[in-house]
């Protein structure tokens, strides 16, 4: 009986720590490389990290949830694109960011744009919207696409 309570005590945790946090990728191709791979949707966040208060909002209301780090591992690729003021980013990953920011046409913070895993966008949500269960239907309307 102990063995049973501890192996569920374990998976909990387990479950638990795999909604702890995102996982958060930087290169554009190996992400939608394994969007492609894992028939997830690609979600790209364009991001002032250290200086868009929309974005910091964005992060704690919405990406921080439990609800989205869950629905987030079963089925989103998640990207980061970061354009900080004060945070050094490598020469080759800003050049990145520009590179994409160009490509989606991004002009304000923050920008998601969601792809399928042919890369073909299924959503964009430019700036802040509010709660975690918009974001959620949002993303499963995507999906379906």
């Amino acid at each position: 009986m102990k063995k049973l309570i501890l192996a569920v005590a374990m998976l909990l945790t387990a479950g638990w720590l795999a909604a702890a946090e995102l996982n958060w990728m930087t290169d554009y191709n190996a992400a939608l490389a394994k969007a492609k791979k894992e028939n997830k949707l690609l979600f790209i966040n364009f991001t002032g990290s250290d200086w868009c208060g929309w974005c910091k909002k964005l992060d704690a209301e919405v990406f921080s949830t439990d609800e989205f780090k869950s629905y987030a591992a079963k089925n989103l690729v998640m990207l980061f694109v970061d354009f900080p003021a004060k945070k050094e980013l490598s020469k080759e990953q800003k050049k990145a960011n520009d590179e994409l920011k160009q490509k989606y046409g991004v002009r304000g913070f923050p920008t998601i744009v969601v792809l399928n895993g042919s890369g073909q966008k299924v959503f964009e949500k430019v700036g802040y919207m509010a709660g975690v269960d918009k974001w959620l239907d949002a993303l499963k309307e995507a999906k379906s696409k």
